[in-house]
């Protein structure tokens, strides 16, 4: 639904951050339920927003539902595994690709086909295994859903193009999106199991193709509120070759590595406890607290210095890390570690919204949207790697030891963030 809306600026004249890469802080703190009011008022903001929630809330569906069909038609978990792993690194080395087209041909030219063809995969791969084909099929349709559009990083774009002059409601929609993204993959596991096991093993993957494409078509379809495209020929250096850049990936890559591992240690101790069914409820208190924690801290007041703000909600991060180890070592409680985690979540939001405005700061203008795909291209990497070796200690150790890993994993980001130089700004909106 179109809305009456001022012409945005063309990206060529839009003003570059200080060279100091602040923001300035605003005069007074809002409450949280006003500056969503104010963030949600935005005109054409709630089309869009409903838009992409429906279409990111397949994004936690389909791993799992692809991993009950596979395992269920096979019996090999294994094979599951190796599918679902393979589409991960293909969605590597697509997703920047598919960002970049996005950028330099807008997002309704690239999302809709770019989405589609993701569809068909999914679609490809519910067939393969419906019908016995081999199992080098699984893999190539699982690799074309590589092509699905970074939802979020599309919708964080619209609000750091429509708000590049206000960065207190900036600050508020990068909070917003990071709930959101909390919410969706809390929500996701659990509707796909549900689908898979009350209908047939095919119903999650259905079901999460409709929401897919239908979101998608509806976002596109909100071209008021759409950045300007940026040809190539305007167009910045890649955002992975401006200064500073890799090394905040770095930063993204060790933290992904954190929730990877978090994710396949809780199942082992909650196995290992002979409650291997509550795993993904104790795993959703934990990204209730991040839900709960990153709307909350949307109204408080953006950061004068990103890069501190990144630092210290990295150090509350490494500090909560350690109390699942704790409460698994000290009482071998489930329920403690389900407190633990809990209370671990409330730094995972303002980690990632901090982070997030730091990329959006330092990337190149018209380079938008391939920067985010990046830093989420580092996070898939670290949760690979943080499942991967989480799941190695938890075999050679047991599983309260993989509880290591999380902590470690975010003591080395803290490490690399404190230890890199202060990246330059872009020329991005202010963010």
């Amino acid at each position: 639904m179109p809305h009456e809306f001022t012409e945005p600026l063309p990206a060529t004249t839009r003003t570059a951050p200080p060279a100091d890469a602040r923001e300035p802080a605003p005069a007074t703190k809002i409450s949280s339920g006003h500056a969503y009011r104010r963030l949600l008022a935005t005109p054409g903001a709630r089309a869009f927003t409903v838009g992409n929630l429906i279409a990111r809330l397949p994004m936690g569906m389909f791993s799992v539902s692809a991993v009950i069909m596979i395992a269920g038609s096979r019996g090999s978990y294994a094979l599951a595994g190796a599918v679902t792993a393979t589409g991960l690194a293909a969605t590597a080395v697509v997703g920047p690709w598919t960002a970049r087209l996005v950028d330099r041909h807008g997002q309704a030219r690239i999302a809709v086909p770019a989405t589609l063809l993701a569809a068909l995969g999914s679609l490809t791969l519910l067939l393969c295994v419906r019908y016995g084909a081999p199992d080098w099929t699984f893999f190539a349709a699982y690799a074309a859903t590589a092509t699905t559009p970074n939802t979020g990083g599309m919708s964080r774009a619209r609000w750091a193009h429509l708000h590049r002059n206000d960065p207190a409601v900036l600050h508020t929609a990068n909070s917003f999106e990071q709930a959101a993204d909390e919410l969706c993959f809390m929500l996701g596991p659990v509707v796909a199991a549900f689908l898979c096991s009350a209908l047939f093993p095919e119903a999650g993957t259905l079901v999460g193709v409709f929401l897919l494409v239908t979101g998608v078509l509806i976002f596109a379809a909100q071209r008021a509120t759409e950045p300007p495209a940026t040809p190539r020929s305007t167009g910045s250096r890649s955002p992975f070759r401006h200064p500073g850049f890799p090394a905040l990936l770095a930063v993204f890559l060790a933290t992904g590595a954190v929730f990877g591992a978090l994710e396949v240690t809780t199942i082992a101790f909650a196995d290992a406890h002979g409650h291997r069914s509550a795993s993904g409820a104790i795993l959703a208190l934990q990204a209730a607290g991040s839900c709960v924690a990153g709307l909350l801290y949307g109204s408080a007041r953006p950061a004068t210095d990103v890069r501190r703000r990144l630092l210290g909600c990295l150090a509350a991060m490494t500090v909560l890390m350690t109390g699942p180890l704790l409460a698994a070592s000290a009482t071998g409680s489930l329920i403690a570690v389900a407190g633990t985690l809990l209370l671990a979540g409330a730094a995972t939001a303002p980690t990632m919204v901090t982070g997030m405005t730091l990329v959006q700061r330092i990337t190149p203008a018209g380079r938008l949207n391939e920067g985010m795909t990046l830093a989420v291209t580092a996070l898939l990497g670290g949760i690979a790697t943080g499942s991967a070796t989480g799941g190695w200690l938890v075999e050679h150790g047991g599983a309260t030891t993989g509880y290591a890993v999380p902590a470690s994993a975010a003591a080395l980001a803290l490490l690399l963030c404190a230890t890199t130089p202060r990246p330059r700004p872009g020329s991005a909106p202010l963010a």
